[in-house]
């Protein structure tokens, strides 16, 4: 057994981090000192405490002003150095996020932490995951996509690298009043032998990552078609399935959406990143458990990995990927990889990309206009919000390349939204994604400039645009041409009439509100306003 004494001084500690007490030699952390007595054995005779306490300094007593919080972050820090000693084998949920926010709370902005990190509470352990909760599903997301890297290094300087973090929302996780009683599995007690190294990972899968939310268009609808087909004949149709595609345009999510299918059929499922696989196979190796290992891996019935380029410059565990694949896939078990290139151009050994080139390789292309703005219509109502068309097509239109920076830019509308109280319009929807540099179409485009684009897209020349011809065709490219002149050019009714050809400000008028009109109403008509005004950035 070992001792822990902590000590608290009233002193002038708070900010000091780790400071040195000259006359006693010892860490000081803000206030709070630690001993750990090595030399302390329970029940042992003759102890002797190689590190008796100091005597406590004299200092001036705190005036009434004292930060408290910063004394409580580094009392928790001073535990995590604790934790961190003893490998984390007899502590709680509770005590580990406990030392994670007292690592924070000094790493991070007082406005960050307070706002995001102050008023969250662990919500378990158990199976590898850390369950964190939040006050509200706002406060999840953010902590999600902006400090999940910060919890794990403070995480990781506790000593435990290989958590995994989840955020739920208080009140929707069960049974609140018995979290503070949940175990995790590694500190129940149990005989260690009969608890496998590496467990199951199923509960890894995102909620939100399934069929019903994936919004098929041209250009992942095979894709989405091939991993269905896996759910329905798992081990038999396209195996292995691989899928590819540049960064954020939804292979994770297929391959969790296949995985919680094939999970809700009482299949075990084995979800994991090649990095991970990585990590834990070179763990298993250090700490002589590849039987361990193996047993996980080669007794699941589905086996999904994800980005399988992080391996290609790791011969060894490309060696123990092969024989785990080779076990699997002569076992009729299913497979399904993704990665970031097609399959034989990725760096993987030849008897791999042989293995891969066997099955089924689907890719996922970049979103055209009209799925980017399905994508956004379908993820704003999932999250309650009715945008207007205009606002959809803003965001339709400002990222072309990838789903995640589409979804990351509807949050930011919203979250700007919530927190200027104001309503949601296009104005609102401009400056939220120029706030952080997305780009956005052009604040004052020439007039020549639209004009020219506008004929470029619809076919009808530039002189007659300005000209009087009163056709149809020409007519609509017209109303097009008045339209973005007075809301991309910002130009008077007057401005736009001597624009086109010396037209009457009244006619502007007429031809834009009809334009609204029109564009509320064709779907034709908003994808080619979308495409000109993309084409005027």
């Amino acid at each position: 057994m070992i001792s822990l004494v902590v000590k608290f001084s009233l002193g002038d500690g708070v900010g000091r981090g780790n400071s040195v007490d000259n006359s006693q030699k010892r860490p000081r952390f803000g206030g709070c000192q630690t001993v750990v007595n090595p030399c302390y054995r329970s029940g042992a005779s003759g102890s002797v405490d190689a590190f008796p306490a100091p005597q406590p300094v004299r200092r001036k007593p705190y005036s009434s002003t004292v930060n408290f919080n910063r004394a409580g972050a580094a009392v928790r820090t001073s535990f995590a150095f604790f934790c961190r000693g003893l490998q984390l084998e007899t502590i709680t949920a509770s005590q580990l996020w406990a030392a994670a926010l007292g690592q924070l709370e000094l790493d991070l902005p007082k406005s960050s932490y307070d706002a995001w990190l102050k008023n969250t509470e662990a919500g378990g352990l158990r199976g590898g995951v850390l369950t964190v909760l939040t006050p509200n599903s706002f406060a999840a997301e953010m902590l999600e996509k902006r400090l999940s890297g910060s919890v794990e290094q403070a995480l990781e300087a506790v000593g435990r690298e290989q958590l995994e973090v989840r955020f739920a929302v208080r009140g929707q996780t069960g049974a609140i009043n018995e979290i503070e009683n949940w175990e995790s599995e590694e500190d129940s007690p149990r005989d260690s032998a009969s608890v496998p190294a590496f467990r199951s990972q199923t509960s890894r899968f995102k909620p939100d990552f399934t069929f019903e939310s994936w919004v098929a268009g041209p250009s992942n609808q095979l894709a989405h078609a091939a991993a269905l087909q896996v759910t329905e004949n798992p081990g038999s149709a396209f195996n292995p399935l691989y899928v590819y595609s540049s960064v954020g345009l939804g292979k994770t999510h297929l391959l969790h959406a296949i995985g919680q299918v094939l999970a809700s059929r009482s299949m075990s499922v084995t979800y994991v990143s090649a990095e991970r696989f990585t990590n834990e196979y070179i763990r298993a190796i250090r700490e002589g458990k590849t039987e361990d290992f193996r047993d996980r891996y080669r007794g699941a019935e589905a086996l999904l990995v994800d980005d399988i380029q992080f391996i290609t410059s790791k011969p060894q565990t490309q060696e123990g990927f092969f024989h785990t694949f080779n076990e699997l896939h002569m076992s009729g078990r299913q497979i399904v990889i993704s990665g970031d290139l097609p399959a034989e151009k990725i760096n993987l050994e030849s008897r791999i990309q042989s293995r891969l080139a066997g099955g089924l390789i689907v890719d996922i292309q970049p979103p055209d206009y009209e799925t980017r703005y399905a994508i956004v219509e379908h993820k704003a109502r999932a999250r309650g919000c009715d945008l207007p068309p205009r606002v959809i097509e803003v965001l339709a239109a400002a990222s072309v390349s990838s789903v995640r920076t589409l979804e990351g830019g509807l949050n930011r509308v919203i979250a700007f939204a919530q927190l200027t109280q104001a309503e949601v319009d296009v104005e609102l929807a401009e400056r939220a994604l120029e706030s952080i540099g997305s780009k956005k179409p052009l604040e004052f485009p020439e007039p020549t400039a639209v004009i020219s684009v506008v004929a470029s897209h619809t076919g009808v020349p530039e002189t007659s645009i300005i000209g009087n011809r009163r056709d149809r065709r020409t007519s609509a490219a017209r109303r097009l041409a008045a339209y973005l002149l007075r809301e991309e050019s910002k130009l008077t009714a007057s401005g736009a009439g001597q624009a086109l050809g010396g037209k009457d400000h009244s006619s502007i008028l007429y031809a834009q509100k009809k334009f609204e009109q029109e564009h509320a109403e064709s779907a034709d008509l908003r994808k080619l306003t979308a495409e000109v005004r993309a084409a005027l950035r």
